[in-house]
Formats: structure tokens, sequence, C-alpha cells
């Protein structure tokens, strides 16, 4: 990506299409890499207790750093690289100036919120296309995976889906629908259009039991973490906000819905 050939999601391709285009090559392999590579660190929920070792030496070994500033204040302490901080209006400034520098020669690392793989490929894409060169991906600890443990909700009898995307949800929610009620749900809510109130409302209309229970886990590992737990018919009150103050939840949430145990067995 270049200031010139911006990321347009209209007109794509989705740079998450993109990052997931081939494996990543072994660094045995890819020499490039081996010799400077370029990270794309998953810095987990925000508490820096659940950062990796691995990805805080990624961090603290760069010159320059790249992400969201809600990312990138989690991890400034870590490090003396410089740090590019953007939101979605000036993302394609901070990449492109992301991609001079490793060009140049300097260290690179992309941090994103939680682990890449939940989440994170539009971004992982957009910071690929920015280096023109292979992106090495050190998964962190997600917001999911501790939804899931405080959740009860295990991994193998669960759909997960991520609204937190830009682009159409239908697929998403289709798969959301034809498993509710069945296994598990763990959902990624987008601020601020699909909230766990809407996606409570979108699942009833859908026919899912309103009677199903369904927890809303906020700001997890954070002190303020707080869990609300109710079913789907309760929670479908709080649909059809546009924005922060529309919602009693936090940007920062999971949705659990938990089937019926002897379903999802």
């Amino acid at each position: 990506m270049s200031e010139d050939d911006p990321y347009d999601l209209g007109s794509g391709p989705d740079p998450a299409t993109f990052a997931a285009a081939a494996p990543e090559q072994s660094i045995g392999e890819d020499a490039e890499a081996a010799d400077a590579p370029v990270y794309a660190v998953g810095v987990g929920p925000g508490n820096p207790e659940y950062l990796t070792p691995r990805g805080r030496r990624a961090i603290r070994e760069a010159d320059v750093v790249v992400g969201f500033e809600t990312v990138v204040e989690f991890v400034g302490d870590e490090t003396d690289a410089d740090l590019l901080t953007c939101g979605y209006a000036d993302e394609a400034d901070a990449l492109a100036e992301f991609g001079r520098r490793v060009a140049a020669g300097d260290r690179g690392t992309a941090v994103l919120m939680g682990d890449p793989n939940h989440s994170g490929y539009q971004f992982l894409g957009k910071v690929q296309r920015a280096v023109e060169r292979p992106v090495r991906v050190i998964p962190g600890i997600s917001s999911l995976q501790i939804a899931a443990s405080r959740a009860r909700t295990p991994m193998e009898d669960t759909r997960f889906v991520t609204l937190h995307k830009s682009g159409s949800l239908d697929a998403d929610l289709d798969r959301l629908a034809e498993a509710v009620g069945e296994r598990h749900l763990l959902v990624l809510p987008r601020p601020f259009d699909w909230m766990p109130g809407d996606i409570a409302e979108f699942l009833i209309d859908a026919g899912a039991d309103a009677t199903l229970d369904a927890l809303v886990l906020e700001r997890l590992t954070h002190d303020d973490e707080r869990i609300t737990r109710t079913t789907l018919g309760d929670l479908r009150d709080s649909a059809g906000g546009s924005g922060p103050d529309s919602t009693p939840y936090s940007d920062l949430s999971v949705l659990a819905v938990r089937a019926p145990v002897d379903a999802a067995d």
C-alpha cells in the first residue's frame, strides 16, 4: 500500500485476504525475513502481564513501532522505539511512514490488540502491504481466550465469530444463527453498530431461544473487568444503539452465549 494507493474497503481486495494468501516461510527458508524481520505482535487484552516474552522482545528491539493509539499505549513503556500511532482516519499515513522506515533499514514491529489471528487480519494485511515484504506473526493471548475461560465454553464445543471488522457481516451472522443453541457462541462485537444487544436481537429473530444464557465480558484482565450474566431476551433490550452513549457495554467486550450443556456435548 502506498500513499497513492490507499486501501479502500469499497474497492477491495480485503487486506485480510491478502494477509492469508500464503503461509509464512520458516526463518531458514526466508533469508530476507531472517536478516531483518518485521513482526506483528499480539499484545494481549491490555494487561501487560499477558504480553508474551517473545512479543515483548520484538517490541523492545524495534526501531519503530506502529499501531492504533489505544494499542500502542499499552506497550509504550516496553521500548525506546519511535512510536507511530494512528486511528482509522490517519492509518494509511502511519503505515506509509512505517513502510519507509523499514525500507530504510529500521527494525519494524506492528502491534495489534489480543492475538493477530483473532480479528487482526485486516490490519495485518495492511502492514504487510506497507512494508512489501514478509511479516512474521507473534501470537498473543486474546480476550477471546480469557472469555472462554470465564464463561466455561470449551473451544472444541464453541463457534467463534468476529464481527470486529469492516465490510459485510452477512456470512458471519449466518454462521452464528446456524450454531446458536447447538454450540456455545463466542462473539467479538463491532462498535457500535453490532454490539451485544444487536447480536442478541438478530439471534432471536433468527429463531434462537430467548432464555439462553448470555454473558457480556468487558475489559477482561483489567482492574475494571466486568461480567454481566443475563439471557438473550434481556440482552436484546439494549439493541439499536449507534454510538458509545447508546449502549451499556464497552467497545472492549466479548459476548458469550452458552448452549445447554447436553447440546454442546
